[in-house]
């Protein structure tokens, strides 16, 4: 549960935010959104998997260990990979949708709101929200950013998903990932672009994709895979040090 309110910079001046990433701030995942507006950045390092939502919709994830609650990117000093999911770092703040009225039609306007509840929340310790003099400080900035990205991300989603469905891309995802010879994992309810259908699309689909931007991140999704095997490779040294 959340206890999310409008983010206030009189109400909340004193707010501030312990920062770096933990099991206790809920970084023990093995999967984490992601959004197609950072699928350039995600891919560099983890494995982009789709998924049906309860809603049916498709939702793309990161895949960042191989058993639940397993981050294979996350030890005692933190978080330990080049880029850090959106998701995760935008903090215990959220966009919230508030109707905005202007020239009599009814538009709608993206704020930021704070989860009260989160164990990030201190006014005692962490990155200040707010400058003392008032202002938003370089922290809230980058939170900021990371809420857009989400925020232009899902809109953006679903017509890339429908566009790969379209042009017959979206597949099933037939992965059996083998630490050891007594060790292996399935990736069971996992989607994916199939690359042979990618390379065998005719000229006229292939422009389609390519002029909404489409075309690139399907290619970086395939890209993506070979990801598992450095997933691999963290797991073997987990294992070998006894962690696992």
């Amino acid at each position: 549960m959340t206890n999310a309110v409008l983010l206030d910079n009189v109400a909340h001046k004193d707010l501030k935010v312990i920062t770096g990433y933990s099991a206790k701030f809920g970084d023990n995942i093995n999967l984490a959104p992601v959004f197609p507006t950072e699928f350039a950045f995600a891919q560099r390092e983890y494995p982009i998997l789709f998924r049906k939502g309860e809603n049916g919709n498709l939702e793309a994830f990161v895949l960042l260990g191989l058993d639940k609650g397993e981050n294979l990117f996350l030890d005692k000093d933190g978080w330990n990979a080049r880029y850090v999911p959106a998701i995760q770092r935008r903090g215990p703040f959220l966009i919230g949708v508030h109707p905005n009225r202007e020239e009599g039609a009814e538009q709608h306007e993206l704020m930021v709101h704070v989860d009260l509840d989160s164990p990030r929340i201190s006014t005692t310790e962490g990155a200040p929200v707010f400058l003392r003099h008032g202002g938003n400080s370089p922290y809230l900035e980058r939170a900021t950013r990371m809420l857009q990205m989400i925020a232009h991300g899902t809109e953006f989603a679903q017509p890339m998903f429908a566009a790969f469905r379209e042009a017959g891309l979206i597949d099933e995802l037939v992965a059996e990932v083998n630490i050891d010879d007594r060790v292996s994992y399935q990736l069971p309810d996992f989607l994916t672009i199939n690359q042979e259908r990618l390379a065998a699309l005719d000229g006229k689909t292939l422009e389609h994709l390519n002029k909404y931007g489409y075309l690139q991140l399907a290619m970086l999704v395939v890209t993506s895979l070979g990801n598992v095997n450095w997933l691999i490779e963290l797991k073997n040294r987990k294992i070998a040090a006894g962690l696992a």
